[in-house]
Parts: structure tokens; sequence; C-alpha cells
């Protein structure tokens, strides 16, 4: 889909910059809450989703995450002018969830916090690094030949007891990722290439984890492993061996939970980082 239809003279008011190459952004993708947006340019093109600019980098290509929450109005800008596209609603789940043991949602004791705290440290550390890469432009396979068993974007109430203290409890979360119901010790492959950027058998709520950066701000997140096969700076293709599904952390059962972020290049803030829709890549028409 192009940005614009006629490349307008000027845009919005100010002076019309000198476009970097001779053909206007084509951007195509999923435009649905939870999606992401590929816009084809010249490398060094800048490119506006809303208020957030990004420059097209040496592929020739510029990656946009919408947020599960995003408006269903989105202005695509650049040196040939400013275009709307809708973004389609999302319309998932609500549910409540009761008997629930409240050490699985959050930490209650001291050293339940302490470990938590320490795994926090260890991620943040890990979303602060960028690697460079392709990111979503060879498209995506899934990670497990198991099936889904939990889609990405459901909010849940739980209502439980600690099984620790013995004090209720009552938390609501959204589920940023895409669960498959893995046995233990399936296989988990890489959905697209990247540098691996984290490997820790033991972070509290993820239990084994790793993260693997696809490059343009697409991070993929495997967690609850049983083991694994990679380490910090590894460099895999798409389908090389990661890791081993499992049951660790605050898992309730054997699955492989398929997380994907997508941070802002271009800003230091990593807290307007957001997830979006692991299945939405699956289905992405993109190519070389």
């Amino acid at each position: 889909m192009p940005v614009v239809t006629n490349p307008p003279t000027d845009v919005a008011g100010t002076d019309s910059p000198t476009p970097v190459a001779s053909v206007e952004p084509d951007c195509s993708g999923a435009f649905v809450q939870g999606g992401l947006i590929v816009c084809h340019a010249a490398a060094g093109t800048r490119i506006g989703f809303g208020s957030v600019d990004l420059i097209a980098q040496a592929n020739g290509t510029v990656q946009f995450g919408i947020a599960q929450t995003a408006p269903l109005s989105l202005e695509i800008s650049s040196a040939w002018g400013v275009r709307s596209v809708q973004i389609a609603r999302r319309n998932d789940a609500y549910r409540e969830v009761s008997g629930f043991d409240c050490d699985k949602i959050d930490a209650r004791t001291p050293e339940q916090k302490a470990h938590a705290a320490r795994s926090r440290k260890v991620k943040q550390a890990a979303f602060d690094k960028f690697e460079a890469g392709s990111g979503a432009l060879n498209g995506f396979i899934r990670p497990s030949a198991a099936a889904p068993s939990s889609p990405f974007g459901p909010t849940r109430k739980y209502f439980g007891v600690s099984k620790e203290t013995g004090v209720p409890c009552e938390s609501v979360s959204v589920h940023q990722g895409y669960d498959m119901a893995a046995p233990i010790g399936t296989d988990v492959v890489a959905p697209a290439a990247g540098i691996v950027t984290l490997a820790d058998r033991d972070l509290y709520y993820e239990g084994g984890t790793v993260f693997l950066d696809h490059g343009h701000g697409l991070l993929s997140v495997f967690m609850h492993l049983s083991d694994i096969n990679v380490s910090p700076g590894d460099q895999v293709a798409q389908g090389d061996l990661l890791a081993k599904t499992g049951n660790t952390g605050r898992s309730t059962g054997p699955h492989l939970h398929w997380g994907v972020r997508w941070r802002n290049p271009a800003s230091a803030d990593r807290t307007a980082d957001y997830y979006i829709d692991p299945a939405l890549l699956l289905s992405l028409p993109l190519s070389d």
C-alpha cells in the first residue's frame, strides 16, 4: 500500500523536504491493532508513524509495530506527504480465573521479591541492547510445531490464595504472547534470523528465557524453557535450534510462550515499548 497516491508539493504548512529518492515509500503488513507495518524505501528515508519518526535502514525498510490499544487511524508521513490509514480493531477476550496459586502471579515472599528484582535487571539490560538485522522482511515461521493454546491479547482476572503465605490475591493482566501447548523437551527454533541477546535459565516469572533480536526493534522472547542451546552473541538463522520447551518460572503447565516486543530504535525511552501479536507476523506477505 503506497503512503500517498500523488506526491504533494508541500506538507501541512511546512516547506517540502527534498526526497532522498525518486520513488515514494510503499507500505504493507498487518494494519490491525497488534500488527506490524513494513515500508520499503531508500536507505535514509524518513517515515513518520503518528508521532514516531523512523529512518529506513540499509536493507531499505522501516518496520513499525502497532500497539494492541492503538487508535484506529494512523498518519504515515514522508517527504511525499501524509496519508491516514485505517487500523482494524482487535476483539480480545476477557475471562476470570479462580482457584489460582497467587505465587504464580506476583512475588510474595522476600526471597521471591529478591529473585524477581534480579530478573528485572537482567531483562532490562537485554531490552536496552539493539542488534542489526532484517527484522520481519523475510517472514516468520512458527518456533514450535506444537498446537496453539492461548492467543495474544486476552485480559485475565485472577483470584486465588498464596501457597506460601495463605494470603488471598486478585490480579489483572493482559496476555502479551502466543502460547503453544508443547510437551517438555520440544524443540524451539528461531522464527526469523537474529542475534541472541539473553539466554538465562532462571528468571523469576519467565523461567528459562531466550531473547532473539531480529533487528528493526523486533525482539522475540521465549519463556518457560527447560534447556537452552544458545548463548548471548550467537547469530542464528531462521529454523536454527534455540532451546527446548519446559514448565519453568511462573508457569502452570508445559508450554512455550512466544512474545514479540517492538522497541522504537529511534528512542532511548524503553518504557514506551510494547508487545505485538506474533500470530500476525506468521501471515505477513513480506519479501525482499
